[in-house]
């Protein structure tokens, strides 16, 4: 971020050029050094304030107010600035240059004098005269000099000047008067600036932003909607926004405008395509030269229009050249069988243009007179089609025998049906002859028995001649066929089989022989005979056992043959063996690193939707990542602000060139990086829910213990993976675990060097922060030893805060404190209703002895063990013990799961039930037994209540606190 400085406000708006940069801006209320003529402030009592006119330490003349009555005491001095209208402001500055005489300097003062002065403002919608009521103004504060002068050192007064910055608001009406009061002290008003800040108008991707005045308080963000400048438009459901800080800077922007159709951007305007030039969509960013065969004489074109004799489909795009129709197919040729023509061609000498070039056929049926056709109609049948033939050939059937037919083919393409031109197309003539019958039609199945079926049916429409018999052809489905002939329109077939399904076929025969089989235009006529339970004697057992034997048979050595071709190639499968982690550090130049593992994206596909967060090298935003072929993702972007260092851009592209190594499903994903473009960004997967601290702590209590082990599952199936790899993590905590909306844990922060301090609180410096030493390994805080057991020591500490919804460990404990008790031994306490098994694996994940910790690919075995089995996971129920019914004070503490205070209890003299107990210790310790509030009804609390109960002070003050 800039410092402030005051700017002219300029007489356009401003570039915004880079994203995250904007211009402090202040704009100027009061100033009084640069008023050159006198003030004329209200002086109240007359005698108390003064106007003087002085020199800066510039030696500039300026105006300046003094009091100095510091020998008489119960001083009173008030000073009122003449009203000030705020604008639109809400949020004031108030700067104060003043110095200020040491009282120690002074002789003969004694208790009289003072080195500070008051404050003060008021707020009216209008001028309320030269009237001064104390108690009409509100207090901003005292204030006192940093740098004092003596009566000695007057030479040096330029070095004694104090600068004070005050703040007040939010302002509601339309102006305001400072006061100043003096009671006591020797002091010159050198300076009074008053002013607010408001980010300038801009442009920015073809959007203007106005004017815009800071919010009323320091952290706010005022949202403002851009407007596309003239000629553009808001790009689809994404449109321009950007926020102006406290600060006066504009932030990221959001969406966008761009030049509509026929207007291409030019600096921040948009500017119309030339003559000859085109632009088809506002999606395109250039204009584009007109394309082959087309023009346009005027500006501003969103097509070109075509050449006389040239066209564009209504499917053609703009950017396609125009075209027109292909010539005529060539060396058109026939070959005639009876009533069946083949017809071939070869392709036309000009396709027009286009390669979309298809066939269709024109048949017309012809009189023995000249010119007297009519077209073939239905009857005749095309094979592959009549028209949107690719291949250069068709066969028509079903023509009429002794006729003339005349037959054309034409070439079309696209543009075809858009040409005013004469038709060009291939033609011949042709008569048929003799032809074989057309098909039989209407077969009526007329009785059906169990062993035959007699069919009829009508002579066929055409038969061409004189039909001398039918054959009938008939099979099982399943089966053999079988054939029949019949000289009548009907037939009986005899000797079938009951219940089963035949398919009959009936043609007409001629001396021009049968209709050509290859159009498949018989009749089918499926029968399916009664299903009486009737056995034909020419079925043979024998033969049927026979061939089911031998199916079964074939099918089992396929089964066996499978199984040992599967077996065999189980075997042989070899899984690579793990990828081994490689730090970036040791690459010479970083970029390399990153760009090795990490992908470069393309900035236009990625969309910022809305800034979610700051982070230390800039703003954290949501938005859409849409590459090339694939379906736009959610995804979280983090951007370097402008202004960076070679190391922070470095230290910032470092987690992307470790994340790029990782890929699993517990682990967060990387997307890629942008390097080449402002602002440098990372892009991760967006993981809904947000860090998985935060997000218990919302849902405090509505997960059940098998969905929160699935989440630890999770987590350490993520560092199990980074732990294969070679890579320790070293800031393992729940707020570094996110969430997306199937409550998947995956492991993110990575990249962030740690090194110890030598602080008491012990905590690590990263370039993020501060990581405090509460999920740290005692190895590692003491002999800064950072490994996968050491990962695995924060792992139990993730593991507490998951059964405890994002309860902060150890509680308020002090950092030196837990590093403390645990070198003492002292370790978490169960959480509330944390099954016992879940705690002990914590216990062994705080192994001293780092060796004796388990592996993350054990840990992993035990959840997965612990969710088959989910009875292991149940927490003992039963009712608060009766502290009456213990033997001994270890046997209740037992009880409780506050054993390891039995020495504490022994030290204070409670060894026995028996041992006398004061009236307000009683108390404590039933109470303790009988805990039953939900929040409170926890080993934690209880080990909370008896590290109280052993404090320093006497118990009876510590009953009293509880």
């Amino acid at each position: 971020m800039c410092g402030l400085s005051v700017i002219p406000r300029p007489d356009a708006p401003v570039r915004f050029n880079h994203l995250l940069l904007g211009f402090l801006s202040l704009v100027i209320l009061l100033d009084s050094k640069a008023q050159q003529t006198e003030l004329e402030w209200i002086s109240y009592p007359p005698n108390g304030w003064e106007e003087i006119s002085g020199l800066d330490e510039n030696y500039t003349p300026i105006r300046t107010y003094q009091v100095c009555q510091v020998m008489e005491p119960n001083q009173n001095n008030w000073l009122r600035t003449n009203w000030i209208e705020k604008g639109d402001a809400q949020r004031i500055f108030v700067e104060l240059k003043f110095t200020l005489r040491d009282c120690n300097s002074l002789p003969g003062v004694v208790g009289t004098c003072k080195e500070t002065f008051n404050l003060y403002y008021q707020e009216t919608d209008s001028e309320v005269g030269r009237s001064l009521r104390e108690n009409q103004y509100v207090k901003i504060d005292t204030i006192a000099a940093d740098e004092s002068f003596t009566q000695g050192d007057l030479g040096e007064r330029k070095m004694k000047l104090n600068t004070e910055v005050r703040i007040i608001g939010p302002l509601s009406r339309r102006g305001f008067y400072l006061a100043f009061q003096d009671v006591g002290a020797c002091i010159a008003l050198v300076s009074v600036k008053v002013y607010y800040k408001k980010c300038w108008s801009i442009i920015e991707n073809l959007a203007t932003f106005p004017d815009t005045v800071t919010g009323s308080e320091f952290s706010s963000l005022v949202e403002v909607e851009g407007m596309c400048v003239s000629d553009a438009e808001e790009e689809a459901d994404n449109s321009p926004k950007m926020h102006c800080s406290a600060e006066g800077e504009w932030l990221v922007p959001i969406g966008k405008c761009i030049c509509k159709a026929g207007f291409h951007q030019k600096g921040d305007a948009c500017e119309p395509c030339g003559r000859g030039f085109y632009k088809s969509s506002s999606q395109d960013l250039q204009c584009s030269r007109c394309p082959v065969h087309s023009f346009n004489d005027r500006e501003g074109s969103w097509r070109c229009d075509c050449e006389d004799g040239y066209y564009r489909a209504l499917s053609d795009p703009p950017s396609v050249a125009c075209t027109r129709p292909p010539s005529a197919p060539q060396n058109l040729v026939y070959n005639i069988n009876q009533t069946t023509v083949s017809l071939e061609w070869s392709p036309p000498a000009d396709t027009g243009g286009r390669n979309d070039v298809t066939y269709r056929v024109i048949c017309r049926r012809c009189s023995w007179e000249p010119e007297e056709c009519v077209p073939c109609g239905l009857n005749v049948g095309y094979s592959p089609a009549q028209s949107g033939l690719v291949d250069t050939y068709v066969t028509a059937v079903d023509l009429l025998a002794h006729a003339n037919y005349t037959f054309e083919v034409e070439a079309v393409n696209g543009v075809s049906d858009l040409s005013r031109t004469q038709r060009l197309f291939a033609a011949v003539s042709i008569a048929t002859g003799q032809a074989a019958p057309s098909q039989v039609s209407e077969v009526i199945k007329e009785r059906v028995q169990q062993h035959s079926v007699h069919l009829s049916w009508q002579e066929p429409q055409q038969p061409n001649g004189v039909i001398t018999e039918y054959e009938i052809k008939y099979y099982e489905k399943v089966s053999l066929r079988y054939i029949c002939l019949s000289k009548s329109t009907s037939a009986t077939v005899n000797n079938l089989k009951p219940s089963t399904a035949y398919v009959f076929q009936i043609r007409a025969f001629t001396e021009a022989g049968y209709v050509h089989s290859k159009c498949f235009r018989f009749s089918l006529v499926c029968v399916s005979i009664s299903s009486a339970a009737i056995v034909s004697s020419e079925q043979n057992p024998v033969i049927i056992i026979a061939v089911v034997a031998v199916a079964g048979t074939i099918i089992l050595v396929f089964m066996v043959f499978g199984f040992i071709i599967g077996r065999r190639y189980a075997l042989a499968v070899k899984f690579p063996g793990t990828k081994t982690y490689i730090d970036p550090e040791t690459y010479e130049d970083p970029n390399r690193a990153v760009h090795q593992f990490a992908k470069e994206l393309d900035a236009s596909c990625i969309k910022i939707e809305r800034v979610i967060g700051a982070g230390e090298f800039g703003e954290v935003c949501s938005g859409r990542l849409k590459l090339p072929g694939k379906r736009d993702v959610s995804v979280a972007i983090k951007t370097l602000k402008v202004g960076y260092t070679e190391k922070q851009r470095r230290d910032f592209l470092c987690e992307a060139s470790i994340m790029g190594q990782f890929d699993h499903p517990n682990v967060v994903h990387l997307e890629g990086v942008v390097t080449r473009g402002k602002p440098v960004m990372i892009v991760i997967e967006y993981m809904e829910n947000g860090s998985l601290d935060a997000f218990l702590r919302k849902h405090d209590g509505q997960f059940t213990v098998i969905q929160l082990v699935g989440m630890l599952r999770g987590i350490a199936a993520g560092m199990r993976y980074l732990s294969d790899m070679g890579y320790v993590h070293r800031d393992l905590a729940a707020r570094n675990i996110l969430v997306n909306c199937n409550l998947v844990c995956k492991v993110s922060d990575f990249g962030l060097s740690r090194v110890i301090d030598d602080d008491p609180e012990a905590v690590y410096t990263t370039t993020g922060g501060k990581i405090p030493v509460r999920w740290t390994a005692p190895e590692a805080i003491q002999y800064r030893k950072f490994t996968s057991a050491s990962d695995v020591w924060s792992y139990g500490v993730v593991m507490w805060e998951v059964m405890s919804y994002g309860e902060r460990p150890y509680w308020d404990m002090s950092n030196q404190d837990v590093i403390k008790a645990i070198e003492e031994g002292y370790r978490l306490p169960a959480p509330m209703d944390c099954p016992p098994g879940l705690h002990q694996l914590m216990l062994d994940c705080w192994q001293k002895d780092r060796a004796e910790r388990p592996k993350f690919d054990q840990i992993v075995g035990i959840l997965d063990k612990m969710i088959r089995n989910p009875n292991t996971l149940k927490t003992p129920v039963g009712t608060t013990p009766d502290f009456t019914s213990f033997r001994s004070v270890g046997e209740w503490l037992e009880a409780i799961k506050m054993e390891r205070y039995r020495d504490n209890f022994t030290a204070a003299g409670y060894s026995s039930l028996e041992s006398p107990v004061k009236p307000t210790e009683a108390f404590f310790i039933f109470s303790l037994s009988s805990l039953k509030c939900p929040h409170w009804a926890t080993s934690t609390k209880k080990g909370f209540l008896l590290d109280l109960f052993f404090h320093p002070k006497p118990v009876t003050e510590i009953g009293s606190e509880i």
